[in-house]
Order: structure tokens, then C-alpha cells, then sequence
């Protein structure tokens, strides 16, 4: 479990580590910058505790119920009940990322539902392979996600 030094800073060295903390975060802009950040920066004790913490709020979103979620990630019942509240009760931060993920996935799946649509193999003719072979390749792209 993470732990906080029992030696307490003073609220305007705590303002401004929280400043630096998040204007770091807002300079994040690719995928690639964000790994790099969160490989030097996290345990990987921490990496995985607060993923799933992100991962418990996006399933109880999709409406999974808390014994799916403990069985799907491994955690308590009482870590998803906890998030749950913060979700629910805490501020907007866990919804307005969760909102952002979910209209990602959305377009990602209808994209890969016109895909589908438009590759769907023609009626035995010349190229109809190769059309045949990116209709399986989106199929199973569609699929690799756990949930």
C-alpha cells in the first residue's frame, strides 16, 4: 500500500508539488509520452492499483455488477464499492474521463462496424479474397478487448 511520510510539509510547499504535479500531466500529449511518464514515475505496485481503480469505474459505467467487476480485475468487493462512491459522490473527475473513454470506444466501434460493412465479401468474383481477409482481420481486432 502506498504510504504518505509522517513528516508534514507545509500547505504552500503542498500547493505548489500538487502545481507541478498536474502541470505535468496537462503536458502529456501522446500515448507514447504518457508510458514513458508513468514507467519513471509509479511503482509498478501503483501502475496496476490505480489502473484498476480506472478500470472499476469504466466497468461499473458499462453497468457490470461488482461481483463481474472482483472477478474480471481481482479486487475486493470493498475496492469497487469504494470507487464506486468516489464515482458517484466524489467529484466529476472519474465521469468526465469515463464520458471521454466511452465516446472514444463508441466511434472505434462504429468505425469498425462500417468497416465490416464495407469489406463484407462480394459474391465469389474477382478480389473477393482479399476483401474476404480484411472483413476476418477487422473481426478480429473487434474481439482482442477483454471487455
Amino acid at each position: 500500500m502506498a504510504q504518505v511520510s509522517k513528516y508534514p510539509i507545509s500547505n504552500s510547499v503542498y500547493e505548489r508539488v500538487l502545481e507541478i504535479f498536474f502541470k505535468t500531466l496537462i503536458k502529456i500529449q501522446t500515448e507514447d509520452e504518457a508510458e514513458q511518464f508513468i514507467k519513471d514515475f509509479l511503482t509498478p505496485t501503483e501502475k496496476i492499483m490505480l489502473a484498476k481503480r480506472l478500470a472499476i469505474a469504466f466497468l461499473l459505467e458499462k453497468e457490470y455488477d461488482y461481483r463481474t467487476i472482483s472477478g474480471i480485475l481481482r479486487v475486493s468487493l470493498p475496492t469497487v464499492a469504494s470507487v464506486n462512491v468516489a464515482r458517484k459522490y466524489g467529484g466529476k473527475g472519474y465521469q468526465k474521463m469515463i464520458d471521454k473513454l466511452l465516446r472514444e470506444e463508441k466511434i472505434k466501434d462504429f468505425l469498425f462496424k462500417v468497416g465490416e460493412i464495407l469489406t463484407e465479401p462480394a459474391k465469389r468474383g474477382k478480389g473477393s479474397n482479399m476483401w474476404r481477409y480484411l472483413n476476418l482481420e477487422l473481426k478480429k481486432k473487434a474481439k482482442e478487448k477483454p471487455f
